[in-house]
């Protein structure tokens, strides 16, 4: 019997590897697409001749209209099936991805970005809801760093690929290469995810319209949103003007970003396992404060950097990569067991879209607070790096208050199980 109970662990857990691994792949695409526009900023910058402010109204776009889009999906998540949701919103992001490459007009550009923005960005709620549904608390630390390096595998191979295509073809091409990649990533979900309907109730509009607006009012789940759009802001008043900052101000070619990217996602692709393991063992907290604390240091040093050595640079990118993005495996793991079973798609998706509009809003604040100088420098980046720090100590600060209900809820679901 022991022999057996070990075979259909090991036989689950296996299905687990096989779910995560899928899901990161999910990830990884439309990570990609997010993630290449911002160091394609200089190119887009100077193709279109736009300043500062209208970048960060680019880059901001997609996050807008993954956050409104997040909204509806919050209000539809547990009515249907998380399979056909995510096989439903990857097909639309790949549409979206591919109407990128088919211009050459900025104002035509941002829409297309709002289209993928609309799908992509509900991908991210999708894909948090599937691992929690699948695997087990226990297991889930482990998988949310897997699924979470998506960043570091986008940047190590889809950023710099993105890159190299920009280089030699033209941007467009780089959102091709994202949608045609996407395709077999779309027919392998279709082909392996279970359909995962034990969430669903049979309620509706007017029901599921009203339990919606219960769980805005669902003050743990407020809790928990409030703490993912500080994270989000703290690290996306900076992310987008990192590579126009390190062309401009330190100046790197723009051609040896690619590198920057390369380098960086190889140190976090493998820290982000570390993390994810040291969040089960250690706990959600004690890790996040941690690494918070330690974020400070490289958030000085890229906002306060003058001209050095491409290695120099490599070394530092790389740093604030592993620490500025590992921050989110502990407090995604944490805020995931905030939510119920039955309200997990719905919590999902708008913390997705709380997110979305953290990372939107952030970057709006830093793109009207830096400015672009005569000859071509960014100023005031050191400012946004310091508010970017007070921003931190507040994520700090609250995470003893998301802690508190996890332990609550936990305690709960132990006195549950002992009375059934």
């Amino acid at each position: 019997m022991r022999s057996k109970a070990l075979s259909s662990d090991s036989s689950q857990i296996s299905k687990e590897r096989i779910y995560v691994a899928l899901l990161a792949a999910i990830q990884f695409a439309h990570i990609v697409d997010f993630v290449v526009l911002m160091p394609l900023g200089p190119t887009l910058m100077e193709y279109f001749t736009i300043s500062p402010k209208q970048f960060a109204t680019l880059v901001s776009s997609y996050s807008f209209s993954a956050a409104i889009a997040g909204i509806c999906y919050g209000v539809i998540a547990d009515r249907f099936g998380r399979k056909n949701l995510l096989i439903f919103c990857f097909l639309g992001f790949i549409i979206g991805t591919l109407l990128c490459g088919l211009t050459n007009d900025f104002h035509i550009l941002l829409s297309a970005r709002i289209v993928a923005g609309c799908f992509g960005g509900v991908l991210n709620g999708i894909v948090f809801a599937i691992v929690t549904d699948l695997i087990p608390f226990e297991r889930r630390g482990n998988a949310m760093g897997i699924v979470m390096s998506a960043f570091s595998i986008a940047s190590i191979l889809g950023v710099p690929i993105g890159l190299a295509i920009s280089d030699e073809f033209g941007w467009q091409k780089t959102f091709w290469f994202i949608a045609f990649f996407s395709l077999p990533i779309l027919l392998a979900s279709i082909w392996i995810f279970p359909h995962l309907k034990d969430h669903l109730r049979e309620a509706s509009v007017k029901e599921e319209l009203l339990r919606f607006f219960k769980l805005l009012k669902n003050m743990d789940y407020f809790k928990a949103y409030i703490l993912i759009l500080i994270i989000g802001t703290s690290s996306f008043m900076l992310i987008p003007f990192l590579s126009p900052y390190g062309v401009k101000n330190v100046g790197i070619d723009a051609k040896d970003l690619k590198y920057v990217y390369l380098i960086g996602g190889l140190f976090t692709v493998i820290t982000s396992r570390m993390i994810g393991r040291m969040t089960d063992r250690f706990g959600t907290l004690r890790v996040f404060i941690i690494l918070a604390l330690v974020s400070f240091l490289p958030i000085y040093l890229y906002t306060n950097a003058a001209p050095m050595s491409l290695f120099t640079y490599l070394a530092m990118s790389a740093f604030f990569m592993v620490i500025v993005s590992g921050r989110f495996i502990p407090a995604m793991t944490m805020v995931s067991a905030v939510a119920n079973k039955d309200e997990r798609g719905t919590f999902m998706g708008l913390l997705n879209s709380i997110r979305a509009w953290a990372s939107a809003l952030a970057t709006l604040i830093a793109g009207a607070i830096i400015v672009e100088q005569d000859n071509g420098k960014l100023e005031n980046f050191d400012l946004v790096g310091y508010l970017s720090m007070a921003v931190t100590l507040a994520a700090i600060a609250f995470s003893f208050v998301i802690y508190k209900i996890v332990q609550r809820k936990q305690i709960q679901e132990i006195r549950n199980e002992e009375n059934n």
